[in-house]
């Protein structure tokens, strides 16, 4: 974007002046007047104290819709409902258990106790082992026992409470391989037949199966799961919650993580979140000093900030109302907004520091202002309006969402520019 302008600025002081330069100066000119601009400034003038007001309460409600702002990601309601993309997506959040993936992983502490001995193994569970039957693959330095009631326990309840939860569809772990092994068996394994099914199972299967949710070496488990993104959930509460969760139930755990493609986005929507609330203030600051640098006038510098200021405000505030969650594209309209807007109010207050200087009457200098200024206001700001709303055209939702309200700032801007604008000058002496 920032080439782009700088292109467009080197085109208008070279390419355009040479272009224009080729017209005959006896061609008539015709320049577009739009008389019910003329309106504004009486309008203005007349209910300056009203139209003040009522940007103040609009400025306030505003801050109130900022606080209901929110981030989210829904891969499946970025698009619409008649394209591919959503019906696919549809089908495999309903029919295959969710979309996107909820990874937990669960270290359990250092348990030095080794179940007992074979004797007590057989007394338990009746079983005539001989004693060549235990080799080092099962009791050796590396495969000692790992498989204990409160382990399972653990494993059992966090697997059932996720599956327990609207948000998740499938939910996957060794609890779901031990809870097929009981059907098949007709009845509850044993830790110490679980113990000798873990070890004696070959290598292939193991690397398959059983590998991919559990790591004895490092006392681990990891529980897939996948949310269903068409639900109307919040992602953010459900990291929360889940996290809390392990957090105060558990006593054997040693540490958990909470992590997969959901986590990412989520974090990464945060800090898209924190990231442009700084900007829109850096980005404030930069306007304030350039307007310093620019009408060397303090007064004239804050007057002319506020427009801006409330057009911003105003489309978060609104957003917030709506209570549409912000995404990777809508996050950045505010930003953008006042980035462009600004053009409008740096062409008013210096035309009409210009105008100031001829010495006639303030009020006229304002009116004489307003009706040059403001026809290239109003057209730009219509015609820039028009090219963000063909974005409403895009299956993308995000993308219509961000054209419909950038184009929204720009006619709040616009009016800013051309109603509060002046009605704030009238007072500046």
């Amino acid at each position: 974007m920032i080439i782009a302008l700088l292109i467009v600025l080197i085109s208008s002081f070279v390419i355009l002046p040479l272009i224009v330069s080729f017209f005959s100066r006896e061609e008539k000119s015709y320049s577009l007047n739009l008389s019910f601009l003329k309106t504004f400034y009486p309008f203005a003038c007349k209910n300056s104290k009203y139209i003040l007001g009522l940007n103040i309460l609009i400025f306030f409600i505003s801050l109130y819709g900022i606080t209901n702002l929110n981030v989210e990601n829904s891969f499946i309601k970025y698009f619409k409902k008649n394209t591919e993309i959503y019906k696919g997506m549809n089908l495999i959040d309903n029919e295959l258990g969710g979309t996107t993936p909820l990874d937990i992983i669960l270290k359990f502490k250092n348990d030095d106790q080794i179940i007992d001995t074979i004797i007590k193994a057989e007394e338990e569970d009746d079983l005539e082992i001989e004693d060549d039957f235990f080799s080092d693959d099962l009791f050796g330095e590396e495969n000692t026992i790992w498989f204990t009631n409160e382990k399972i326990e653990t494993i059992k309840f966090v697997h059932q409470y996720l599956e327990s939860r609207i948000e998740i569809g499938k939910v996957t772990s060794i609890y779901s391989l031990i809870d097929t092994a009981n059907q098949i068996n007709k009845s509850d394994l044993s830790m110490f037949e679980l113990s000798v099914l873990y070890n004696e199972i070959p290598n292939d299967y193991k690397t398959d199966l059983i590998d991919p949710y559990l790591n004895i070496e490092n006392n681990m488990i990891k529980i897939s799961t996948r949310v269903k993104d068409s639900k109307d959930i919040k992602r953010n509460d459900l990291i929360n919650e889940i996290n809390s969760f392990l957090l105060n139930d558990f006593d054997n755990l040693d540490e958990f993580k909470v992590n997969g493609l959901l986590v990412l986005y989520n974090n990464m929507l945060k800090s898209l979140f924190s990231s442009q609330i700084k900007s829109l203030g850096f980005v404030i600051l930069a306007i304030f000093i350039m307007f310093l640098i620019l009408f060397r006038s303090l007064k004239l510098s804050i007057i002319g900030i506020i427009p801006n200021i409330f057009a911003s405000t105003f489309i978060l505030g609104l957003i917030g109302l709506l209570k549409i969650p912000l995404d990777i594209m809508t996050i950045t309209i505010a930003v953008i907004s006042i980035g462009i807007a600004v053009d409008n109010t740096i062409h008013y207050i210096y035309r009409y520091k210009e105008n100031l200087k001829l010495g006639r009457n303030q009020s006229e200098m304002i009116e004489k202002t307003h009706l040059s200024v403001g026809n290239a206001v109003l057209i730009t700001s219509i015609a820039i309006t028009a090219g963000f709303l063909t974005l409403c055209l895009s299956n993308f939702v995000p993308t219509v969402y961000f054209g419909l309200f950038t184009s929204l700032a720009m006619i709040f801007a616009m009016i800013g520019v051309l109603i509060t604008l002046p009605s704030i000058l009238k007072y500046q002496k």
